[in-house]
């Protein structure tokens, strides 16, 4: 009996600690970092877009993402800091959302546009140029503030 109870409680242990462990958030949460939005505009030939995005920094903010999430509201979007110019790849593993990523380069000026990613996909999309941040939004933004590569994103990350 001894050796059973012993067994069930170093059972209720391991789930009590796995439990446990899957429940804490890892970081911040998606509510905290939606309290520290930042500004952003994009300037297209249609005219000035403003959005409010949260910035990921670290690696793991940077690896998060938007995973998991499943509502964006269209006013808002995800800027991904590389600290480096350079060519990045980008996927849609564990992501609800359809997104559309805009890649820019240091000075601002928009190097690709990956229109329309497939949720859960875990297809590489590469920048196709150096690319110092990544911008997410709602699949189909892009389109509809008639984005191409060439337009300006003013944001403090690119200096502006």
């Amino acid at each position: 009996m001894t050796r059973w109870v012993f067994a069930v409680s170093g059972c209720l242990c391991a789930f009590a600690l796995l439990f446990g462990f899957l429940a804490i958030p890892s970081g911040v949460s998606a509510e905290e970092r939606a309290q520290s939005l930042e500004k952003l505009s994009i300037v297209t030939a249609s005219g000035t877009h403003d959005f409010s995005v949260e910035v990921m920094r670290t690696p793991p903010e940077l690896e998060h993402g938007l995973m998991f999430r499943r509502f964006l509201p269209p006013d808002r979007g995800m800027l991904f800091d590389f600290k480096t110019e350079r060519p990045v790849m980008m996927w849609m593993k564990n992501t609800y959302l359809p997104l559309d990523m805009v890649f820019i380069a240091k000075s601002g000026r928009v190097v690709g546009i990956a229109e329309n990613a497939e949720p859960l996909s875990e297809k590489i999309i590469p920048s196709g140029a150096p690319t110092y941040g990544v911008l997410e939004l709602n699949a189909g933004t892009a389109a509809k503030i008639d984005l191409k590569i060439g337009d300006e994103v003013h944001h403090s990350l690119f200096g502006k």
